[in-house]
């Protein structure tokens, strides 16, 4: 009998000596050398952008679960884990190039269907292991943001750029930063959102590690030189409103780089040195950029290649200057022939969607802080309307907002694109 309890204690001892040690937490963190962590490892990602995963998850008036579920556990099938996700439209709805249905119809003021959705997306990540990126506000006019903080704090109606033009646009918008009754109301919205519960799960959004960060907003921008101090004075204000109200998550900017700080690289530096914005992110389009022509995507590629290149190196010298990772988190590259169809091949956009992930690849193997990247944008298994090219109420949708043409960045399940993005990302786990 001796013998018999000898021997069990003895496997158990083996056995407790092959048993992994505890792999850490699943909530993604940055480590002091600059590496994004995630269940312990050194985390490295191709993701996408999917804006409209709230609506799809709502039960009413854009809802789809049965499309989410199969758009979810498609990504997941090809590698995907990362989305980057837009809370919520703020607005009313019926506005000429806005997405619909808004979430925030008036300051504080919340259509709770998307609210529902958001909890309900949430929580199909939270089940599939997938993270997101929820960012909270927008430069731009198609989902609200900096324009109805304005138009809500008494500076006139909003400027819509398809209507009264870029130029009054950008006087309109550039009042944000000088506006402190339009910030206030941004970060009323800020706690609100933070702060909530998701109610199909129970678990607080503080403590929920299928949040990878908060984003403070899509493509921020001062939008004037004489902003740069004041815009850069918001972004700090946000991140330690946010690192305030949730010290367990990451916070991002949402910046498109230099380009977004009107040229200004000192600017970019300066914003992305604040101890409570805990990684970089930059954007690229090659197309809006000039880079390549409608009628010579291919043609100019390789220069587009070598630009991109250097853009990336020039933000990546800061990340390692501060030990932050950096992610390319908007990229997108047209169909072949300037087409819009679903059924048009994507010939150089694949081209350079490799270019890209292969960079990515190279800093994975080498322990670099180029780290991920999401690409613009998710389609998948949307179906196109016929007869029109720009979004309509009762559309499915694509990863195209609704004042670009619908199919010209989108990712369709049936693209070719999608073999190229499960293989990289087979090479990156």
């Amino acid at each position: 009998m001796k013998i018999y309890f000898f021997l069990v204690a003895f496997v158990s001892l083996l056995l407790g000596a092959c048993t992994p040690e505890p792999v850490g937490t699943s909530f993604i963190t940055v480590s002091p050398d600059g590496q994004f962590m995630r269940y312990g490892k050194p985390y490295y990602y191709v993701g996408a952008n999917f804006w409209y995963g709230a609506i799809l998850g709502s039960e009413g008036e854009g809802g789809n679960r049965k499309r989410l579920h199969k758009e979810l556990d498609f990504l997941k099938s090809i590698g995907v884990d990362n989305l980057r996700v837009l809370v919520g439209a703020d607005g009313e709805n019926g506005v000429k190039t806005r997405v619909e249905p808004s979430l925030q119809t008036a300051p504080g003021v919340y259509n709770d269907t998307i609210l529902d959705g958001l909890d309900y997306f949430m929580n199909e990540l939270r089940r599939r292991d997938m993270t997101a990126v929820l960012y909270l506000n927008n430069s731009w006019e198609w989902s609200g943001g900096y324009s109805m903080y304005l138009q809500w704090s008494g500076h006139g109606k909003a400027v819509i750029p398809a209507v009264d033009g870029w130029p009054a646009y950008n006087n309109y918008v550039k009042q944000f930063h000088q506006s402190d009754s339009a910030k206030v109301l941004f970060a009323n919205y800020v706690k609100d959102i933070v702060t909530r519960t998701n109610r199909y799960n129970k678990i607080k959004y503080v403590d929920d590690p299928t949040l990878m960060s908060w984003q403070i907003g899509n493509e921020p921008r001062a939008f004037s030189d004489e902003n740069k101090e004041a815009f850069a004075r918001w972004m700090t204000d946000v991140a330690a409103q946010i690192k305030s109200l949730d010290p367990n998550h990451l916070v991002s900017s949402g910046s498109e780089g230099a380009w977004g700080c009107e040229g200004d690289i000192t600017l970019y530096e300066k914003i992305h040195s604040d101890p409570n914005i805990d990684y970089l992110n930059i954007h690229i389009w090659p197309y809006n950029w000039s880079w390549v022509k409608a009628d010579s995507l291919q043609e100019l590629l390789p220069q587009a290649k070598i630009n991109t290149k250097e853009y990336i190196d020039e933000h990546l010298a800061i990340a390692g200057k501060y030990k932050k990772p950096l992610v390319l988190e908007e990229f997108g590259f047209p169909r072949d022939g300037f087409l819009f169809s679903k059924e048009t091949s994507t010939t150089a956009r694949d081209e350079y969607y490799s270019y890209v992930f292969d960079l990515i690849r190279q800093e994975c193997e080498n322990g670099g802080l180029f780290a991920g990247c999401n690409f613009w944008a998710w389609g998948g298994f949307a179906e196109q309307a016929p007869g029109h090219i720009y979004w309509e109420k009762g559309d499915d949708y694509t990863g195209d907002p609704a004042q670009e043409e619908q199919g010209l960045n989108s990712v369709f399940a049936t693209d070719s694109t999608v073999g190229i993005i499960k293989s990289e990302n087979e090479k990156l786990k």
